[in-house]
């Protein structure tokens, strides 16, 4: 099964950045992807982080959510919306939550993100829990490849990359990190992180990046990147517009847990 991590630099413009996801997403279905994931906040890095606030969509309802949908079903393809704000009913907070889509655009997961960034070293100041409202649910799907067993795809978010108990509650085949990790701590952590939770769980981890100069003045790490179950890196991009591309082989994924059975030897 071919998957696709999308890698962007969105701006401020929502239409543009969904064109611009549109186009990428065509280009992963050309390469025969059967799922590609988008990045956190694909469809808006605003100037102000109220700026998600303008933009909030209620379920089934609003143009990020539109284009989504018209995607998966366009291209027959498994469609993973990186972030997008979900309204909440809390007027000054919104979900930022992923959906995800089955080939014939059926919404069928929504995980909205438990874990909210905040830091601050002086320099750089972030703090989401200012807009946000946590998630609480771990959530996973089932994922049916064309060719293929099913998959237990699960979902995360950036900053959630940080707590593995998440990952271990999610006991998933796949895991999926779509994400905009800021330039200063992704030089020090992702890709470390992203192999260690590929290698602790046994699973495939996919993360799909925000990379490079937005126009809002943030700079996102990128490299987004696909991990085997061994903690191999399969295909990487460092930063721009594109798509990495990779095969996940549920033999390589049975073989691993086969010939290292940590999973079965957990005590806690």
């Amino acid at each position: 099964m071919k998957i696709a991590a999308i890698q962007m630099v969105s701006g401020t413009d929502v239409p543009a950045n969904l064109a611009t996801a549109r186009q990428l997403l065509e280009q992963a279905a050309a390469q025969g992807a059967e799922l590609a994931v988008l990045p956190e906040y694909f469809c808006l890095m605003g100037r102000r982080d109220t700026d998600k606030l303008t933009w909030a969509e209620t379920p089934g309802n609003g143009p990020i959510q539109a284009m989504l949908q018209g995607a998966a079903r366009d291209l027959g393809l498994w469609v993973v919306g990186g972030t997008l704000p979900m309204a909440t009913e809390l007027p000054d907070r919104v979900a930022n939550t992923v959906l995800a889509y089955d080939p014939q655009g059926e919404c069928v997961a929504r995980y909205d993100k438990i874990h909210l960034f905040r830091f601050d070293n002086g320099t750089e100041r972030y703090d989401e829990a200012a807009v946000l409202k946590a998630g609480e649910l771990p959530v996973t799907f089932a994922c049916t490849p064309r060719d293929g067993p099913t998959l237990t795809v699960g979902l995360s978010v950036c900053y959630d990359l940080r707590f593995p108990e998440l990952y271990r509650l999610l006991q998933a085949d796949l895991i999926l990190v779509p994400a905009a990790f800021t330039h200063t701590t992704g030089q020090a952590h992702w890709e470390v992180l992203l192999r260690a939770r590929a290698i602790e769980n046994q699973a495939y981890v996919l993360a799909s990046a925000q990379g490079g100069q937005h126009p809002n003045g943030r700079r996102t790490w990128g490299q987004s990147i696909v991990i085997d179950p061994w903690g191999r890196v399969l295909a990487q991009l460092a930063e721009g517009d594109g798509v990495v591309m990779a095969d996940l082989d549920p033999a390589v994924l049975a073989r691993v847990r086969t010939d290292l059975p940590a999973l079965q030897h957990r005590v806690f």
